[in-house]
């Protein structure tokens, strides 16, 4: 794979296909400019690897897995487009889908929004997922998009709270007591994941009209006063942010080898 073609818009808007004639085209961005600070020094946090494969590529294998993503927008770290584009092209991934590399920014609000201003003006859905989750079945990600396809202008997967939770209010010295403000009602709560899906024009309105730093898309477009709506998510969806996340990540990849065949 050359990386023209990896990184051409015409091209990637020639690919759909006839296949894929009279279905709305879908368009997946991978934001993966972050470093990862949490998971300690050393390669970004979509670099590192899981069973000798770097998460970013477990991401995008993961939105290429589902029929109906036709285009990958991966944004690579500001000085680190070169890289990840020789990334992409050192590993396989699914012919039927075209994939593209975009500089970042410095959040990953201004990520997310450099790569939606690099798509095709045909891909009317979007979908945006972390790169760091990279185990995201491929049902999940159907499910996102099916109901988008049926109307919803947001659409986020989610998971019930095992835990009780409490809000606080944060002590002003990190390790200090925290006095306990309210118990939200558990029945009511998800743990929320990705990948996101949206009505492209919903969107970008929100990411045009949203200057508050938020930590995911869909609570910018509940900023628009648009409904967001949840779709049962997977517990192997979860996000890999710490050291001990690492090690699941791994045990789901050989349970998969096991039980799958890859």
């Amino acid at each position: 794979m050359s990386d023209d073609s990896r990184t051409s818009p015409t091209e990637a808007s020639q690919a759909l296909g006839a296949s894929r004639a009279g279905e709305t085209p879908i368009a997946a961005v991978i934001p993966a400019a972050g470093r990862g600070v949490r998971l300690g020094p050393g390669a970004p946090k979509a670099l590192r690897t899981l069973n000798g494969t770097p998460m970013l590529i477990h991401a995008v294998r993961a939105m290429a897995a589902s029929r109906a993503v036709s285009l990958v927008v991966v944004v690579a770290p500001p000085d680190g487009a070169p890289e990840v584009k020789s990334l992409l092209d050192a590993h396989a991934l699914p012919e039927r889908t075209d994939f593209l590399v975009v500089p970042g920014g410095e959040t990953r609000q201004e990520s997310v929004k450099l790569g939606l201003d690099a798509l095709p003006p045909q891909y009317e859905i979007v979908l945006v997922h972390d790169a760091a989750r990279p185990l995201v079945p491929v049902d999940t990600v159907d499910s996102v998009i099916e109901a988008v396809r049926e109307g919803a202008p947001a659409v986020v997967p989610a998971l019930p709270l095992a835990d009780t939770v409490k809000e606080v209010e944060p002590a002003a010295t990190p390790g200090e007591p925290e006095p306990v403000v309210a118990t939200p009602e558990r029945a009511r709560l998800r743990a929320v994941q990705t990948p996101q899906g949206f009505d492209r024009a919903t969107l970008i309105r929100a990411h045009e009209t949203v200057t508050d730093n938020v930590t995911d898309d869909a609570s910018m477009v509940e900023q628009l006063g648009l409904q967001v709506v949840v779709v049962p998510g997977h517990e192997e969806a979860f996000k890999v942010t710490r050291p001990l996340d690492l090690v699941l990540a791994e045990a789901v990849l050989t349970r998969r080898r096991l039980n799958d065949g890859f």
